[in-house]
């Protein structure tokens, strides 16, 4: 049955019209912040973050404190659009709804009356929520039996190594960070990516706790913290091997929580004891007493927490290197503490309470079992010929909540498969990005703050519901109500596909452990678990121990990057500088990047160069200059700063394309090989060269 919306009460409605709404921040950050959103006569005028949510605490970051600036934004795509020039092009005329689904409904029956595999959606996580992101369009396409997309992109090498590790993607609560003695931010830029954890660090520090930043990059992060360990990138398993290695010859372990709780312990003594701190410290280009140091202090304070993010799994061996961090809570006893551990995502904990057979419909496949495609590697495979291997040439791709042409790797072969005319490309969105340049046609997507959705967190344990705050703007409507209008055209007739938003968002967790009733009354709700999780093993295993030895993985070690001198000395030659790819502070991937204001503030597309990089190069800073290898060049600024570490150069992204000097961006420069465990692109793991480029040029 439909849900109507909330009583006037839980919305914060007043007789004249303003009012409040409870809602969440769809974006891909750990925070999941909870929002009131402040309507006035129809219109959002101000978006907060809510002071009675524990994790949010009333606070929210630059980009989403702007959020209306992006809702009612100038160039808001907000009617249907057919392409009518070259591919690329950016140039389109409006068409009605009608038109624009029976266009698609017939170009996709004609492709999947051919076989249905050669359809293929693509999205991730434009929006985190559970019906905007796969749920009616998770129906949609098991029904049509297109292929499947892995959703590699950002987490899943980390994802899956924790899992090899703990048995799920958990850790400790968030909020007893604070409590904490020592902290070490291992690859995070908390203070533009994780707010609010940054926030409880800070409450850690000024307790007296110390912190410890260990990054390529010498961050805004690093700037706040006791000390920053600038490694090169690729080398934090060799770090974390280090670290054991000092743990156990200055006798630093919890022998009884080794014993009770971790399987293959002395298989890891084993390999740690070839990893002395000089070794470690010659791969990761820092000082034996650096680690030596740092061991020191993690095995003597209690209690001791490591906040791990994604970064440093953006790399070949990037799975090990998660293995190996996620072990060392296990070598000091820090998990016996509730605010000892280790958090590098809690999405693990919902699994529980989510309904996902009953949001997405895998049985709608009927026991087909269509090819799996991963996104990481789109620009390969949308030039693939029909093949025993591969399967079906691609003919369409369905983006939704994501804009491959800027974020996927190697994206001179990304342009070039969305750029074939013979493939049907449909696109839906809130701006015309670099994705729906190359698009058929273009659908307008409603923003959070247009349409009901229910969110998880991998950052923290409350789920969390997003009410609409105004009407859909223009002609836009929600990526459920596009997909459910689409079924109807396909004559899909099963009943799921006439579930509104508000009914899937009730169907989205199970009642028992998130109740709808609390969830809309109070706009979240916290998951029941234990305050130190592991304090007596318990982990999620087959066996409730941690695992060294994983099966088909076997014990971790360093694994170098694809491209590094080790790894191919000649390459490295030609192109000695390593290059990592952070985002940019007031970008969040590619979102936000046309935001003026927020883009007034990040300036435009740069490179940081270490000054003796650049004096070397005859580089000064704010020079024109190429970022090269041999995949292609990225034409931008430099910026000569002490933030890059000599050898490393940082290229922040994700900028458009077609905001770029040249029509690039930094994924120009970045491959398609894939990382050690979980199929994720190995963004960090780049070598290039850079030349000043002529002024006449």
């Amino acid at each position: 049955m439909p849900l109507a919306p909330a009583p006037e009460a839980s919305l914060g409605l007043s007789e004249r019209g303003s009012r409040t709404v409870l809602a969440t921040c769809p974006h891909d950050c750990p925070d999941t912040c909870a929002i009131r959103v402040t309507v006035e006569g129809g219109r959002a005028v101000k978006v907060q973050g809510h002071p009675d949510h524990p994790p949010t605490q009333g606070a929210l970051c630059t980009k989403v404190s702007r959020y209306p600036e992006r809702t009612y934004h100038p160039e808001r795509v907000l009617q249907p659009m057919r392409r009518s020039g070259p591919k690329g092009s950016g140039r389109f005329e409006p068409i009605g709804w009608d038109e624009a689904l029976d266009s698609i409904a017939t170009r996709l029956k004609a492709i999947a009356a051919r076989d249905p595999e050669a359809i293929l959606p693509y999205s991730y996580a434009g929006t985190m929520g559970l019906v905007q992101g796969d749920g009616m369009s998770a129906r949609f396409f098991h029904q049509l039996g297109a292929s499947l997309l892995d959703r590699t992109i950002c987490a899943s090498a980390g994802g899956d190594a924790l899992a090899a590790t703990y048995g799920g993607k958990v850790g400790m609560h968030v909020e007893h960070f604070a409590e904490s003695r020592l902290i070490l931010i291992w690859g995070s830029n908390s203070i533009a990516s994780n707010l609010h954890f940054w926030t409880l660090a800070q409450q850690a520090k000024r307790d007296g706790a110390r912190l410890v930043c260990i990054d390529p990059r010498r961050t805004e992060t690093a700037d706040k913290c006791h000390q920053h360990i600038a490694l090169l990138p690729g080398t934090d398993g060799a770090l974390a091997l280090g670290l054991m290695h000092e743990l156990i010859r200055q006798d630093l372990l919890d022998h009884d929580y080794l014993a009770r709780h971790v399987d293959g312990w002395p298989k890891l003594r084993e390999r740690a004891m070839a990893w002395s701190a000089q070794r470690a410290a010659d791969v990761c280009g820092i000082t034996a007493e650096e680690i030596v140091q740092l061991a020191a202090e993690y095995g003597s304070t209690r209690p001791a927490a490591i906040r791990l993010n994604y970064g440093m799994q953006r790399v070949r061996g990037g799975g090990n290197a998660v293995r190996l961090v996620a072990l060392l809570p296990c070598l000091v006893g820090a998990w016996r503490h509730r605010a000892g551990g280790l958090l590098l995502s809690s999405s693990g904990w919902f699994r529980p309470a989510r309904n996902d057979a009953v949001l997405q419909r895998p049985d709608l496949l009927a026991g087909r079992r269509p090819r799996t495609i991963n996104m990481s590697t789109i620009g390969n495979d949308l030039l693939r010929e029909t093949s025993p291997a591969f399967g079906p040439k691609l003919e369409a791709v369905v983006v939704y909540n994501s804009n491959p042409v800027a974020v996927a790797p190697d994206s001179g072969k990304v342009v070039a498969g969305f750029a074939r005319e013979d493939l049907f490309t449909v696109v839906i969105e809130h701006f015309m990005t670099d994705t729906a340049d190359h698009a058929d046609i273009v659908l307008p997507a409603t923003t959070q703050l247009e349409h009901w959705d229910v969110h998880t967190s991998y950052g923290h344990t409350y789920a969390m519901l997003n009410q609409p705050a105004v009407p859909p703007l223009g002609q836009s409507r929600s990526n459920a109500a596009i997909f459910r209008a689409l079924a109807e055209r396909m004559g899909f007739d099963e009943p799921c596909f006439s579930d509104d938003d508000a009914t899937m968002a009730r169907q989205a967790f199970r009642q028992d452990i998130v109740p709808w009733d609390e969830l809309l009354r109070t706009g979240w709700v916290r998951l029941p678990m234990a305050e130190a999780p592991f304090a007596e093993g318990g982990f999620p295993t087959a066996t409730g121990r941690a695992i060294v030895d994983a099966p088909g993985l076997g014990v971790p070690d360093h694994v170098a990057n694809y491209e590094c001198v080790q790894s191919d000395p000649d390459l490295a030659r030609r192109f000695p500088l390593a290059m990592i790819s952070p985002p940019a502070r007031n970008f969040l991937n590619s979102t936000f990047v046309n935001v003026k204001s927020l883009r007034d503030i990040e300036g435009e597309p740069r490179v940081e160069i270490h000054p003796d990089d650049a004096a070397a190069r005859g580089i000064v800073g704010g020079a024109v200059v190429d970022v090269i290898n041999q995949r292609g060049r990225y034409r931008c600024k430099a910026d000569v700063t002490g933030r890059a570490r000599p050898g490393v150069v940082n290229g922040l992204g994700i900028w458009w394309r077609k905001l770029g000097l040249e029509g690039t961006n930094v994924n120009q420069l970045t491959h398609q090989r894939l990382t050690d465990i979980g199929r994720a692109p190995a963004f960090y793991d780049c070598l290039v060269e850079i030349a000043p480029v002529a002024p006449h040029a």
